[in-house]
């Protein structure tokens, strides 16, 4: 079954790891990520945007989401990932989502107080968890972009004081990572992110995951960092596959010829992925 993403985190908090959120778009892109985490007995969560929602439909998207959960031996959790109006967050409630996030934080600060604490109001009676993001991340996430110019990273006594305001469940912090692949080596303030973490009692996200360095990853979960976003590198790891195979000699096209090979690669990105963040990634 489908279950809330707060306690997940909160577990994940207390024990210092983190758990993968990873974009999905169709049952090949669940069954990877749920496959993978099941090879190492960790929990995982299942998230849409609006990219995947215009692309697959929110009733086909929970409906593959609920049946791969249904078969699952760990804990899956299906997560709104930046849901941008109040509508949309309780379109995905109402469709049965255990999660959700809203994200106004290009609003100005009451404004997205306001809006997120409409949404915790909608979630919190179903037992859903809101994530919500204060401070913004350069690159692009579903119809928002944010150049690294303008990108401005959490202030730790706002997002004390917007987490005691909304009530919600995790906060995303900005602290120098970005949507995307990087056009530069990224260096998270992680000293800001110690400041955030003595401030906040709940679990807290790192958004713009692909591309960020291991090393800094590992010291990020260290300082309280629960949930890891991947995206990217979970796309491309589909994409560069399907081409890959098509270049072997003797292709011929099938479904297990071109797809199975996409799917391979992308469990094994996500195996990667949970096995950094859970603290696995150096076993054998």
């Amino acid at each position: 079954m489908l279950v809330p993403m707060k306690p997940m985190l909160e577990a994940a908090r207390a024990s210092g790891y983190a758990v993968g959120a990873f974009e999905f778009w169709s049952l090949d892109s669940a069954q990877a990520v749920v496959e993978a985490a099941e090879s190492l007995g960790v929990p995982v969560i299942l998230q849409v945007g609006t990219f995947e929602i215009g692309y697959a439909g929110l009733t086909a998207l929970t409906r593959i989401a609920r049946g791969v959960a249904d078969q699952a031996a760990v804990e899956v959790a299906l997560h709104l990932d930046h849901g941008d109006t109040l509508e949309l967050a309780r379109a995905t409630i109402d469709a049965g989502f255990t999660s959700v996030m809203i994200d106004a934080s290009h609003l100005p600060y009451a404004e997205n107080v306001e809006l997120t604490r409409k949404v915790v109001e909608i979630a919190s009676p179903h037992g859903v968890s809101v994530e919500s993001e204060l401070g913004r991340l350069a690159g692009t996430e579903s119809a928002a972009s944010v150049s690294e110019e303008e990108a401005a990273q959490t202030d730790p006594q706002k997002a004390e004081r917007f987490v005691r305001e909304t009530g919600i469940d995790a906060l995303a912090v900005a602290i120098g990572t970005a949507h995307g692949f990087y056009a530069y080596v990224p260096r998270l303030n992680l000293d800001r992110l110690a400041r955030i973490a003595g401030r906040v009692p709940i679990p807290l996200v790192l958004h713009g995951g692909s591309g960020t360095p291991d090393d800094q990853v590992r010291r990020a979960i260290a300082l309280g960092i629960s949930k890891v976003n991947i995206c990217t590198e979970f796309v491309a790891a589909f994409g560069r596959a399907y081409s890959n195979a098509q270049q072997q000699l003797g292709f011929k096209y099938s479904v297990p010829s071109l797809f199975a090979a996409g799917k391979a690669a992308a469990k094994d990105l996500v195996l990667s992925k949970l096995r950094l963040l859970s603290g696995q990634a150096h076993s054998p």
